[in-house]
Formats: structure tokens, sequence, C-alpha cells
């Protein structure tokens, strides 16, 4: 085996090679398997000996990994508090890491800012994935794409710099070196060789360009010339790149795929699988490990009328798409894959690109309310069974049914043989010829096997079935446990596989339309229970032939002795139980991964029925269970037979220890646990709202004299103004390039003005309304679906009633619109031109221009917790109308759904507190509801407690629902909501706003921290 350290010479990507050997596997004191212990190479002084890899896979501190992650945000969850979480929850779904994109646009506000307070903290996480154990591939950009604005990229580069971002233009250099050192100075304690999570840092693009290749060249040497020891990847959106040596190479090629692209409008459509990868990676990369630092884990959707929204997208790439498409990549012998993305969460104020919306819940497993859906469920079953089958970290891909390696009875059916060259263990992945089918399909199956030989499966059932857009593993030679226990083949596929008490335990699962057939070599030791009629057992050659016919539903014990436990159930049963894994006690001085499978433990136990568990410690005959219920649940325990008490939540658990037939009674436990029938939670009304005009701008004695002078005539941004004087009237060139961006234009009139053309920029899905002084001239509309044209720039004339000049006198056109983000891409894409690129009187000429956005620019705008992102230019914002504890004692009465008084076009706020009183333990799913129907000409801003927490587009769509997280709101206080309604006709409106609860469920959260800044008059008009 040849194993890689990265060599001193990086730009020459040339790597120093050393002959390694494996060491059987090692074992702790209690005789549990922790892993291929991997002989390690000579340290090396660019990089960590603790994280190296070779063809196969990684080798983390000496032990090969199959690294099973999946990507997480935290800035899109902007409540530090919630980030375990998230991290137990990838835990519990059997992986082992996260992915997580930094974003420089709020981290690095403003030249020489950097700010890692609140959620754009880094330190929380690195804790958090500590005391989970679960790794952390970092990936900081600059640029990280994710549909952020200007890809992530802070929003004053875009216009500060002349040079091209993301080359090596000097200016672009000067701008993010800043950023990346301060990410450097957060993380370098936190690496692995320290005792950190952090085990890779990523980047990403494509390097076909001048001077991208160089680029990369110092994002290395900036990081090579730091302490920082690990690893540097970078990821290929798309097979092509190519990019393994030469200038700006980096120490790990990976390759991103999203197979079914980002359409959900017909989420029962499928593409056919990709079959190319392994070709690919054998002709790239390949002695290196198959890395896919994004697959496919949900899609993003985009503005419009006929967008789908995200449950379709949660179908499309619902359990099927994971079953068949994520098998394929194992079929291709990928061993370190990412799913982009695992928790979406909120794309809140300024964050998204002008491509998507509010919500970026993106079909994921985890919802954006955090809750669990059938994709986790089935990501879980993938996860236990990767985690329990060490054999399959190392395989060599033998072929597959186009080249004879796998046999198969039906040409409907198409498989890939994967064997482990150390042990023979070979994984047969079976799907459809035509993976959009969804037939049901039947065959037999030829398989290898070390001691019988070939075989055809199965011996006693009919056949082999895969029911329409499915997939699985069939295994032979299957080590389960201790090196004692094997199958010799499988048909159901594997759930878990481990030891518990002393025990090899092995559960298997299937669909219960389906047969399945599994065989053990006949032990003396094993004893088979008295199974179902429709579960049968056999001896025949030496061999314990069981066969499972259809209709078994729950779970059945098929052998139990004092050396093993074989478990069946029905696929839904299966995916109900967990494997939390117990920690062994110890001091972060002493132990520091503990709580990381395979590094500090092999040691689990199996728990069936709670809707998440979360953690489990075993203390003496003391059983510990942290987690969640959705419902009152039996609660089905295996574990060591020692444990004689349990515990929920800390309450006693009622235990029937000799539980049911279908348990083992040696180790198994039934036990009830309940939730409360009534949660006693009220969801108040939102009423007794209070109103405030928020466009005083275009009021006759309105003064914009504080304003900013818009009089440049030189912009970096590169698509210049199309017609006017020369002055450029582009808000990121002011400081402006964030949400709402107001503009004032004066003229003296002489009574030939009769109206004004106006070119409007705002980014796909804008809007732009325009007044001559308090008359309403219009509103240009942008659009963007993928069904329609995408609008991001209105060119259009806007004629002046009679009787609205004032001759001889100033006069004012009003311009307001929002900036729905930068776009992203190339050196060039995030640098757009969003204000108004053409302007011109049909006669004479305007004296003067002015700008107002956000209070204080990108330099110093006041509410440094919240962010650069949470603000724009409107009235009430830049008076902090929207912050918790301004006082609204004077406004009017108004309810919403009145809309703006007079139906007329124009802004107001809108602001109510209500009080909730939501107990302790209960992890409250609470949503703020607009009417559903698309339509209504007006945008609103929602702000909750001070956060821009959603944009309602009433005349696009297609969000009407926000999710609110705990931490944001106050569960056991007053709250405030805040909506900014900007009516974009003369038209009345009638928004239908509502407090609206999703979902409860009970466990332990631990203490969710508040951190709701209040208004204070500092730094404001």
């Amino acid at each position: 085996m040849q194993l890689k350290t990265l060599s001193l010479c990086i730009a020459l990507a040339l790597f120093s090679t050393v002959s390694l050997a494996f060491a059987p596997f090692r074992v702790d004191p209690r005789g549990l398997v922790l892993g291929e212990a991997v002989a390690r190479a000579p340290p090396n002084t660019n990089y960590t000996d603790q994280v190296q890899f070779d063809n196969y896979s990684l080798v983390v501190k000496g032990q090969r990994i199959f690294l099973h992650s999946g990507e997480f945000h935290n800035y899109r969850l902007p409540v530090p508090s919630l980030w375990p979480d998230i991290l137990e929850k990838v835990k519990a779904a059997g992986m082992n890491a996260i992915s997580v994109y930094t974003h420089m646009g709020a981290i690095n506000p403003s030249r020489g800012v950097v700010d890692f307070d609140g959620y754009r903290a880094l330190q929380p996480l690195y804790d958090a994935a500590m005391k989970a154990g679960v790794w952390v591939v970092l990936r900081p950009g600059p640029y990280i794409n994710s549909e952020t604005s200007a890809g992530g990229v802070s929003h004053w580069i875009t216009s500060e710099i002349a040079g091209r971002i993301r080359t090596n233009d000097t200016d672009w250099r000067d701008a993010w070196e800043a950023y990346i050192s301060g990410i450097i100075d957060i993380t370098v304690e936190n690496q692995i060789t320290r005792g950190g999570p952090l085990i890779l840092a990523d980047n990403e693009y494509s390097q076909r360009q001048p001077g991208r290749a160089e680029y990369f060249e110092q994002l290395i040497a900036k990081y090579r010339g730091s302490e920082m020891e690990l690893p540097l990847t970078y990821n290929d959106p798309n097979q092509g790149s190519n990019f393994i040596n030469g200038t700006g190479a980096v120490d790990l090629y990976g390759l991103d795929s999203y197979p079914l692209g980002f359409d959900c409008s017909n989420p029962t459509v499928w593409k056919p699988v990709t079959t190319s990868y392994d070709t690919y990676h054998m002709r790239v990369n390949p002695s290196q490990p198959f890395y896919v630092p994004e697959f496919q884990g949900g899609a993003f959707d985009p503005w419009g009328p006929t967008a789908p929204g995200y449950s379709a997208c949660g179908e499309l790439t619902g359990p099927n798409f994971q079953s068949v498409f994520n098998k394929q990549l194992w079929a291709s012998n990928a061993k370190l894959i990412n799913y982009y993305m695992l928790y979406g969460g909120t794309s809140w104020g300024a964050i998204p690109f002008p491509g998507v919306y509010t919500s970026y819940d993106y079909g994921a497993a985890i919802s954006e309310s955090r809750l669990l859906t059938p994709k986790y469920t089935e990501l879980k079953r993938q996860g236990l069974f990767l985690r329990s089958t060490p054999d399959f970290w190392k395989t060599d891909v033998v072929g597959n049914s186009t080249t004879g390696a796998v046999k198969a009875s039906n040409s409907a059916a198409f498989g890939t043989l994967l064997q482990n060259p150390d042990t023979q263990a070979r994984f047969y992945v079976m799907r459809q010829n035509d993976s959009t089918s969804t037939a049901d399909i039947s065959f037999t199956l030829d398989i290898e096997t070390k001691d019988v030989g070939t075989l055809r499966i199965p011996q006693v059932a009919r056949s082999i079935q895969i029911s329409g857009r499915q997939s699985k593993v069939i295994v032979t030679d299957y080590t389960f446990g201790s090196s004692k226990s094997k199958l010799l083949y499988s048909t159901a596929e594997v759930l878990f596989a481990g030891t518990i008490d002393g025990r090899d335990v092995l559960y298997l699962f299937g669909l219960p339309t389906e047969e399945h057939e599994f065989v053990f070599p006949t032990r003396s030791a094993n004893e088979a229970l008295a199974p179902p009629s429709n579960v049968r057992v056999q001896a025949q050659a030496g061999q314990s032939i069981v066969s499972i016919e259809r209709a078994v539903v729950g779970l059945v014990t098929i052998f139990d002795s004092k050396d093993q436990l074989v478990l069946y159930s029905d696929t839904d049963t299966a995916g109900t139980f967990w494997a939390p894994v117990i920690a062994r006690p110890s001091s972060k001085e002493s132990d520091p991964f503990s709580a990381f499978w395979q590094f500090g433990t092999n040691e689990t136990i199996l728990v069936g029925g709670p809707y998440v568990v979360r953690e489990a410690t075993i203390s003496g005959s003391h059983l510990a269970l942290r987690g969640d219920l959705e419902t009152s649940t039996r609660l089905d325990v295996i574990a060591p037979s020692a444990v004689t008490s349990i515990t929920w939540n800390g309450q006693e658990v009622g235990l029937n220890v000799q539980a049911s037939s279908a348990l083992s009674v040696r180790s198994a436990f039934v036990g009830q646990v309940q939730v409360a029938s009534d949660f006693g939670i009220v969801v108040p009304k939102l009423e007794k709202w209070r109103f405030a005009d928020s466009l005083p701008e275009i009021r006759g004695d309105f003064s914009d004299k504080k304003w900013v002078m818009a009089d440049k005539r030189t912009t970096n941004i590169p698509q210049g103004i199309v017609y006017g004087d020369g002055r450029v009237l582009y808000g990121c060139d002011y400081g402006f390039c964030e949400n709402m961006v107001l503009w004032r234009g004066h003229f003296n009139a002489t009574g030939r003005e009769t109206s004004v053309n106006l070119t409007i920029n705002g980014g796909d899905a804008f809007a732009g309304s325009v007044w001559l002084n308090n008359v309403f001239l219009g509103t240009a509309f942008g659009n963007s679906t993928k069904n329609l044209n995408r609008i991001s720039e209105v060119d259009k004339v806007y004629a002046f009633p009679n009787g609205t000049l004032r001759r001889g006198k100033d006069n004012v056109i009003t311009v307001i619109h929002d900036n729905m983000g930068l776009n992203q891409g190339d050196e060039n894409s995030s640098k757009n031109p969003r204000g108004i690129r053409g302007f011109a009187l049909n006669s004479g000429n305007f004296s003067e221009w002015r700008v107002q956005g956000k209070i204080g620019g990108y330099k110093n705008y006041p509410d440094k917790y919240r962010g650069l992102m949470n603000e724009g230019g409107l009235y009430g914002e830049r008076k902090g109308w929207h912050l918790p504890g301004f006082d609204t004692s004077s406004w009017t009465r108004r309810d919403l759904a009145q809309g703006l008084p007079n139906g007329l076009a124009g802004v107001g706020f809108f602001v109510t507190t209500f009080k909730l009183d939501i107990a302790d333990g209960l992890d409250a799913a609470l949503s703020f509801t607009f009417e559903q129907e698309v339509g209504q000409a007006y945008r609103a801003l929602l702000f909750v407690n001070g956060w821009h927490m959603g944009k309602r587009v009433a005349n696009l769509g297609p969000q009407f629902k926000f999710p609110v997280h705990q931490g944001i709101l106050n569960f056991k206080g007053s709250n405030t909501v805040a909506v900014a309604l900007w009516s974009l006709l003369n038209t009345p409106v009638s928004p239908q706003l509502s407090l609206t609860l999703d979902s409860v469920i009970e466990g332990d959260l631990g203490r969710i921290e508040v951190n709701n800044p209040k208004w204070s008059s500092k730094g404001r008009e």
C-alpha cells in the first residue's frame, strides 16, 4: 500500500511516498474492534501525519475511516446554542463529520474588520463538535457559492477593488488576507493535532481561466505559512477541471455532483444515475481516494409563482433518491462523501443571492425547523451500516453487470461488485438497470464466497426483489462484531453490526413486500428462537439458512445465544432504531476524542422507538438516555445485561425485563415513555398592531441633506452606466449593498419636464417604486422563475401627471428598490450594478442625486451583533423601529390586514408584541405564516425581535411560511414582531399574518440562550 503525505513542494504537487503495511485490527482492553490500524508515515513539516490518505480512504490518527458527512452552515442558524442540536442529530444518524462553509461577508463586513462574535463564531461550533464526537471539514472560501449574495464575498470588496475577484490580482489578495488570517487564528488550536475536531480545509473554484491557479497558490501559501497542519482540499464543480497537478494544486481533489439538478417542478421525474464517477476518478487521480465534497442532498428553489417549493425538492431527492443515488456513489468506490445540504436553514436578511428566497430548507434531511424528515431516516439506515462495516472502508471495484463481474438472472437488474482486498468481504450494490424505473423486478444472483465458492442465491426463497426505485447492498463473507461471527451472504440489508455486552449483534432489515434470505455457518451455540410462520430457519450443508417471506412487520429475533444476537425487521421498524455511542468518561485533556466513534470508543447499544436518541451513558447498572419524543412510545433497549435501570431525560422508565418474544431476554428491556397529551402551549394571535408611515422621503418637508451625495463618476463595477450625465448611482459604491436602498434626484422644474426615464437594477425578482415629489409614478417589477424570464433590470419611462410639477422650484424623484443580493460566479459576476443604471428627464438635467441605505453603511452600522446583513435603508430600519424596546405607544392603532392608509403605494411599519410561555424541555417549531395565495401587490420584511427573518414577495411567491427558532423567539417572555409593508401599487392590500405551531417535540436541548439586543438611539438617525 502506498500512503501519501504532502511533500514540501506543494506547487508541483510532489508527494513523498512511504511504504507501509497494515497492522491487525486494533482491539481495546474489552475486546472491541476500534478499526483498522495503519502504520504512520514520518511527520512532515507541512502536513500532519494525523490526517493522511491512500488510494482508498482517509487515515485519521492511524486508523482508516469512511468520511460520512453532511453540510451545515452555522450562519444560517443564527442561534449558537442550537448548533449542538444539529451536530447531535448528525451523530445519531451514524455519520461522523460535518462540512462547514464560513461567510466572509458577515465575518469581514469592512476592510480591516474581522468579527467572530455571535452567529459568526466558530469556537462554539468546534466545541459542540468535540462534545458530540463529530469531525469538521472547514470550507472558508473566501468564495463559497452556496446561493449567497456575491457567493459569500464581502460586499465592500465588490465595489472597492478594481481587480478581478478570485484571481491573483493584487488588490483582491490585499482584500482577502485579513479574513483568512482571522480564520487561521481562530482555527489553529482546533486542529486534530491539538485535540480539536478539524481534519480538512476546503475551497471551490474552476482553474481554467488565467490567474485562478495562481490565486490558489497564494491561498495555499497563506495556510502553509501559518501553523495550519491540515490537508487542503478542492471541490470541482463538474467533471472536467482535472486539476490534480501543477500550479495551485491542493492535497486532495474532490468532485461535486448534483445528478438531478435544481428543478424540483417535476419531483417524480428522474435523470439516470451517473455511471462515470469511478471511470473519471481512476483517470484523473487514482492514487487518491474518491472524494465527493458535495453530493446532492436536496435542491434550492427560485422566486416565482411557478416555483414548486421545498416540499417538492424533498420529494425529488427523497428516500428513494438516496437509496439509488447515494449507493451508486458507494458502487463508484467513494469513501469520502458529504451531502449538501444535511441542514439548510434560513438565508435571513441579505444573505441570499437573487435566485433564492429566504428559506434555505433545501428539501434536506433535517428541515429548516430542525425537524427530521423521512430522508433523515433513510440516511440513518445508511449511516449505521457504514459505521458498522469497516470492511467496506477499503474496497476495490471488481466490476459490474456490464463487465460480467455481476451475474443476475434478469437483465433488468444491474449490480456493481466491491471487494475488500484483505478480508475478501464482498458487497454487491444492486439496482435496476434503468435507474429511473418504478417497476418491481425479481432475479437470482451468482455470488462468490471465500469458503463455499460460487452460489446462486437465494437458495430457498424464490428470488431477490427490487421494488421500484430502490437499491440494496448484498453482502457476502460479512464479519460482524468479533471475527468469530460471519454471514455467508444476505439479501436483506444490514442496519447494525457490532458487539454489545460481549455478544456479536447483527440487525438486518428489508421491505415487507419482498422476500429476503441470509445464511450463517451453523454453530451449536446459536439458539434459533421460535420465529413467526413466515420466517423459516433450516440447516443445509453446515449452514443455517434463514428465509424471510413477505409480510414480516416488526422486530423478530432470529438467533439468540451467549455469543450472538441476530435481529430482523421491516424497513420502517429499522428506521425507528438508534445506536447511540457510549462515550468513555474522561477529561478533554486526558482523552479529547473520547466521544468519537472508533477513536475513543466502539461501545454502543440499540434503542428503538424515540424520535431521536442524542446520548447514552452507562454507569454501573444504570443506563441514562437523553433524546426527544414526538409521541408516547414503546422503548426497546438492547443493552448490557448488567443494566437494571434506565432513565429517559432524567426520568425513571418502568421496565419489563422479560420483554416480549420478539426480543432477547438476556439484554433487552421494554419500557414506555410518555409525552404530555396537552403540552399547554398557547399560540397568541398577532393583534393590537401599531402603525407608522415609513416613507417620509416623499413628503415636501423631508430633508436629505444628511444623505450621501451620489456624485461618483467612476466605478469598479464592470457594467457601466447606460445613460445619464456620467454620475454613478450604484448603491454598493456608496456602502449601501444590503436590502432596501433609496435614491433622491433633484431638479429645478421649468415646466417642460413631462417624464423621467429610469433603468433600475435590483437583481432577479426585485421591485423598484418611483415618486415625483409625493405623487406615485409606478413600480418596476423583476422576476425569477425557471419557467419565466429572469428579470433583474427594468428600463421604463415614468410619465408625470398633469399638475404634479412645482414649476420654478426644486422637484424630487424618489426611488426605492430592494437589492435582492449580488450574483455569484466568476471573477466579475459578483460585481453587480445594483441601483440606477440610467436616468434622464425628457427635458433638462438633475442638479444632484443622494442615496441612503442601511444606517452607517458597511462601516458604521449600529447593530454589531446582528451584523451587516440584517438591516436595509427603510426609514423605519434607520430609526430602529424593528428592534425590541422601541416605544410605539404614540403610533396609530391599525391592523396589518388593513394595509396602508387609503390603499396607496408606499411603505409602512406595523409593530406588535406578544408573550410566549413554553415549558422547558419542549422544542416547539413556530412559524410566521402569511396568506398562501400569490398575487397581492406587496412585499413585506418580517422582523422578529429585531432579526430580519423573512422577505414575503406576495406578487411572486412562493414562500409564505417563515420558521423562526427559539433563541430568536423568547419562549418565556415578550417578543416583538415588526412588518415593513411595501405596497407596490395604488391598490389596497390585506396581508394576513399569524403565528403557527407546526410541531412540538419533547426533549432536552439544553439551555437556549436568547440574545436580542434592544433598541438604542446610539448611531440611529
